[in-house]
C-alpha cells in the first residue's frame, strides 16, 4: 500500500459493538482509514467490504490464556469450565478455522490454549483501557506471563458479572491492581452519558501494550471482553445473544481472537495516527477499517444471524460463536468442510500474507 498523502488519521475498529447501539454510532462516526458462498442466511453479499493486507504482524499459530479477573467469588466453577473448553475448542475447529485459514498464505493455522488463572481481588465497579494495560504491564513486571512467546499470545481478560467495561485510555481513579488492594477506593462508576462503554453495546477489544525496555522491550497481546448480561436494574451490558451468559463470553473472545491473530499490530497503528506509515502495522482490514470481525455484526439483523451454536468438526458437541467476515463469501460465513481459498492472492499488493511484517502487534464490539 502506498503511503497516504492526506495526514488522514488511520483508525480502524478494533472494538466488539453491537448493531444501532450509541457504542457502534460512536466508534463508527471515528473510523477512517487511507483509501489504497456459504454465506450467512439473511446477510447479502458486500464486496466492498472485503479484507486487504497491509503487511502487518499477524498470528499463524496462535497461543491463548485466560485470566478470570474478580476472584473466585465473583465466578461459577461452571462458568469458567464452559468458557474454557468451549472456546478453546471453537478455536481449534476445523471447519471453522477453514474460513480464518484464507488470511494466511499457507492455509494453515493453530490454535492452543494453556489454562486459565482467576485473578485475585474483589470484582471491579468500572474497568478501562488503562485499567487493563496497567494490568498487563504488572502482570509482565511480576513474571506471570514468563513462559509465554509474545509475539504469538494473546492473553484474555474476562471480567465478572456487573463489570462495566469502557476504552478510556486513562486509569479508572487508579489501577485495577490497586483496586483489588484498597478495594474501599473504588469510588463512583462511569460518566452517565459515555457512548463508548458496554452499557451502550460494547462487549470487548483488543490491544497491545509495550513492556519492559530497551532491547528487552516487548509487545504484548491482550483482549478484554465484558460478561454480556441483562443487570437485574434492567440495564443491557455488553451484547447478550445467546441464553446463557457464558455463551456470550465465549462469542465474544471467538471474535477478539480471530481479529487479533490476523491484525495483531492494531493499537500501534491507532497510535501511529497521522504518521504516513501508520497502515503497516495493519493486518488484514477491510478498505472501511473493519476486522474480520465487525462487519457481520453490523450487518446482522438481528444477531442470532451470526452468533450462533455450532456443531464442532469431530461431532464432540456444539460451541457459541459469532461469525466471521470470508473475503471467499463477501460476508459473514459459518463453518466449511474445505479451507477457503487464500485471500491474498490479489490483494496483498506485493506483501507476503500471513507473515509477519516488521515488529509483532496486536474486539469484540466491531
Amino acid at each position: 500500500m502506498t503511503a497516504d498523502k492526506s495526514n488522514k488519521v488511520v483508525h480502524p475498529l478494533r472494538v466488539f459493538v453491537g448493531h444501532g447501539t450509541k457504542a457502534e454510532k460512536s466508534f463508527r462516526s471515528r473510523m477512517s482509514m487511507p483509501q489504497p458462498k456459504a454465506i450467512a442466511p439473511g446477510v447479502s453479499p458486500t464486496p466492498s467490504h472485503d479484507l486487504i493486507f497491509h503487511g502487518g504482524h499477524t498470528i499463524q499459530d496462535l497461543v491463548f490464556t485466560n485470566f478470570y479477573v474478580g476472584g473466585s467469588a465473583a465466578w461459577k466453577a461452571s462458568d469458567i469450565q464452559n468458557i474454557d473448553k468451549a472456546l478453546a475448542a471453537a478455536m481449534a475447529d476445523v471447519d471453522l478455522n477453514n474460513v480464518i485459514s484464507q488470511y494466511f498464505a499457507s492455509g494453515n493455522i493453530t490454535s492452543t490454549f494453556r489454562p486459565s488463572e482467576v485473578l485475585t481481588g474483589p470484582p471491579p465497579k468500572v474497568v478501562s483501557q488503562g485499567d487493563i494495560e496497567n494490568l498487563v504491564l504488572q502482570l509482565f513486571k511480576a513474571g506471570t506471563l514468563n513462559g509465554f512467546d509474545y509475539t504469538s499470545t494473546v492473553f484474555n481478560f474476562m471480567l465478572p458479572s456487573g463489570t462495566i467495561l469502557n476504552t478510556d485510555t486513562a486509569p479508572t481513579n487508579s489501577a485495577i491492581a490497586a483496586q483489588l488492594e484498597k478495594p474501599s477506593e473504588v469510588k463512583k462508576g462511569l460518566p452517565a452519558e459515555n457512548e463508548d462503554d458496554s452499557t451502550n453495546g460494547l462487549g470487548g477489544y483488543h490491544g497491545s501494550v509495550h513492556a519492559g525496555s530497551g532491547s528487552n522491550t516487548q509487545i504484548v497481546y491482550y483482549a478484554v471482553g465484558v460478561y454480556s448480561e441483562t443487570l437485574p436494574d434492567g440495564t443491557v451490558n455488553g451484547i447478550p445473544v445467546f441464553d446463557q451468559s457464558w455463551k456470550n463470553v465465549v462469542a465474544t473472545f471467538y471474535h477478539e481472537l480471530n481479529e487479533a491473530r490476523t491484525d495483531a499490530d492494531v493499537e500501534d497503528a491507532i497510535r501511529a495516527g497521522t504518521d504516513p506509515s501508520a497502515t503497516k502495522f495493519l493486518g488484514w482490514t477491510s478498505p472501511q477499517g473493519e476486522e474480520c470481525g465487525d462487519f457481520p455484526v453490523a450487518e446482522a439483523n438481528p444477531l442470532s444471524e451470526v452468533f450462533k451454536e455450532v456443531e464442532l468438526t469431530d461431532k464432540s458437541g456444539t460451541v457459541p460463536v459469532q461469525f466471521q467476515y470470508s473475503d471467499s463469501a463477501h460476508g459473514p460465513e459459518g463453518p466449511r468442510v474445505t479451507p477457503a481459498p487464500f485471500a491474498g492472492q490479489a490483494k496483498a499488493k506485493g506483501a507476503k500474507a500471513g507473515h509477519g511484517g516488521g515488529k509483532r502487534k496486536g474486539e469484540l464490539v466491531g
